[in-house]
């Protein structure tokens, strides 16, 4: 369990464990859409198992930006009084925005680990 969480956030394939999944060297820290490779290099498996397949995707993608949500609205509403101010909705706007490159990337990877 423990080797397949490391093993997703490595952006390597649920198959074999050594070919990556998208273009980019980190999931985590990289800015931007990157594209999905189709296949491994290394086991050739394919990702997109069939058409529409990262459909389901956006259900792991909604998981990921309510935790978000609920962490970023913790952690500001010790520096804030109020319990719901329009700064720390600009905070959350903020924290959701930087973080959409890497929920595009990893609610794929989620959805290819759990379903691929």
């Amino acid at each position: 369990m423990f080797k397949s969480i490391i093993s997703a956030l490595n952006n390597n394939c649920p198959n074999c464990g050594l070919g990556k999944i998208f273009n980019v060297r980190s999931v985590v820290f990289s800015l931007g859409f990157s594209d999905m490779k189709t296949k491994c290099e290394t086991c050739n498996s394919k990702f997109e198992k069939e058409p529409g397949f990262f459909i389901g995707a956006m259900y792991a993608s909604y998981g990921l930006i309510i935790a978000e949500i609920f962490i970023t609205y913790f952690i500001s509403s010790f520096f804030f009084e109020e319990s719901l101010d329009l700064r720390i909705l600009g905070i959350i706007t903020v924290v959701l925005l930087l973080l959409s490159f890497f929920n595009y990337r990893f609610s794929r990877i989620i959805w290819l680990y759990a379903f691929g």
